[in-house]
């Protein structure tokens, strides 16, 4: 997500994704067993997950200013594990988008390793050639493992939903990027409002 849209919120941004990857690049236990899951396309087992996020979200500043969870829950049981140690989101942001634009988007998306920004190469591609020649591709960012990743999101997504119906609110994510965040701009600013008002009364 956009830094601005939750850094001028205050909220920590944690992406189970870099949570994992940075396992991997350490070379870690679990970082080993998360990359022969991922090669294959397959969730990562809840019991690694779990644990990273927990422990990153106990952390002083996720309790302090509160958090933005990305990626993450995937299933069913992650979303019960997550409320199981008391970590309730407040709004449940649902991306919907076509999944040919999904693939589209995943295997086109490069690293650059010097400075760690995301690029497309359709969509931002890098500014010079000399970047472009530096750029890396995730290994299970390809067409065949981002269809079994798409596959075994729309089986558990629903379960996940049902936890979570309560405070879902669905944004279009096909349009452009800046219309996706004033969508979620709104829906948070929203909440805000909600949470004044509820302050105010109890002040009253």
């Amino acid at each position: 997500m956009k830094s601005s849209s939750y850094m001028q919120y205050g909220l920590v941004h944690i992406a189970a994704g870099d949570l994992l990857r940075a396992e991997i690049a350490a070379g870690s236990e679990n970082g080993k067993r998360a990359k022969e899951h991922m090669e294959k396309g397959q969730l990562v087992p809840d019991e690694i997950v779990v644990t990273m996020v927990k422990e990153r979200l106990s952390q002083p500043d996720s309790q302090e200013n509160g958090w933005l969870l990305d990626g993450y829950p995937r299933s069913l049981s992650q979303a019960t594990a997550l409320k199981k140690y008391g970590f309730q989101p407040d709004l449940f942001i649902l991306l919907e988008v076509p999944e040919d634009t999904l693939v589209e988007r995943v295997v086109g998306r490069r690293l650059d390793p010097v400075t760690g920004k995301i690029y497309h190469v359709k969509y931002s591609p890098p500014e010079t050639d000399e970047i472009a020649a530096r750029l890396t591709k995730r290994f299970d960012d390809t067409e065949e493992k981002v269809k079994l990743r798409l596959k075994t999101h729309h089986h558990n997504v629903e379960a996940v939903l049902s936890l979570y119906e309560d405070v879902t609110v669905e944004v279009n994510g096909s349009v452009n990027k800046e219309d996706v965040f004033a969508q979620i701009d709104v829906a948070l600013t929203n909440l805000l409002e909600q949470r004044k008002s509820a302050l105010g009364s109890l002040a009253a």
